[in-house]
């Protein structure tokens, strides 16, 4: 029995737009709830977010057992770190500030068994296999590992041509705040300076034949961010919404205006 397919990669390669939003809350029973409002994706990110292995790992599981794809965003690109999570059963990573060919490399063979790269086997302990239940696991795995990678520095952007062509890549996730920050417009994703830079970003990862990826919290960006050619974007968080929902609802019943609330829209 080979390793369960990855819907999400399969959406990719296929060139179907994946719509998704940030699960941050560092609960399970949030994820769950977030799970059944039919977004293609839900990211449990454990960069920003208070998150451990143990409670990123219950979080997958309660977003797996949904129609929307969990896909983990880890910390830091470390290989314990993510050998731990693909043994979790996690398929989808998102790896932050990528800014190297070298680096992507290395987190390429993070995560393939030998010869085709160090990922550790330890298979029959793992939940990925369903504790060695699933017998061609270590044959069948590699191939439904999608890697995702973060760009969102000046140093991202110069090795995007390189990193987009390696092998093992499956996408390129543009991090358009820390971009923005990088680039001298901490606060302003929207900077046409930085638009202009998430164009020709994603002309080349076009190029390159990889999905391209993106993040806004303004639906008016996040059409635009579509119209350019995002193959898969989030679109919010679940933290963001919750303030926004809760605070629209007190000021309605108290019949305040507050500009405070579409301040939540300036992009993550």
């Amino acid at each position: 029995m080979p390793a369960p397919s990855n819907p999400f990669k399969a959406a990719l390669r296929e060139q179907r737009f994946q719509l998704g939003l940030w699960v941050a809350l560092a609960s399970p029973y949030a994820a769950e709830v977030v799970s059944g409002s039919g977004y293609d994706w839900l990211l449990i990110d454990g960069e920003h977010a208070p998150n451990d292995l143990p409670l990123l790992s219950a979080q997958f599981r309660a977003v797996a057992a949904s129609a929307s794809h969990p896909i983990v965003r880890l910390p830091v690109g470390d290989t314990a770190l993510i050998k731990q999570a693909l043994d979790v059963g996690v398929q989808t990573l998102l790896i932050p500030m990528v800014e190297s060919v070298e680096q992507a490399r290395e987190l390429v063979r993070a995560t393939r068994y030998p010869p085709h790269g160090i990922r550790g086997v330890g298979a029959a302990l793992a939940r990925a296999s369903e504790f060695g239940r699933i017998t061609d696991y270590l044959h069948t795995a590699n191939d439904q590992i999608c890697l995702l990678l973060q760009i969102e520095s000046r140093a991202g952007l110069a090795a995007v041509d390189e990193i987009a062509a390696l092998e093992g890549v499956d996408g390129l996730f543009i991090g358009p705040s820390d971009l923005a920050a990088d680039m001298g417009y901490l606060g302003s994703p929207g900077h046409p300076e930085v638009r202009a830079a998430i164009i020709d970003a994603f002309a080349r990862i076009e190029k390159a034949g990889k999905a391209r990826g993106i993040m806004t919290l303004d639906l008016a960006q996040a059409r635009d961010y579509r119209d350019l050619g995002a193959d898969f974007m989030a679109i919010g968080t679940d933290v963001t919404s919750l303030v926004r929902a809760t605070q629209v609802l007190r000021q309605e019943f108290s019949g305040e205006e507050s500009p405070e609330v579409n301040k939540l829209e300036s992009g993550y």
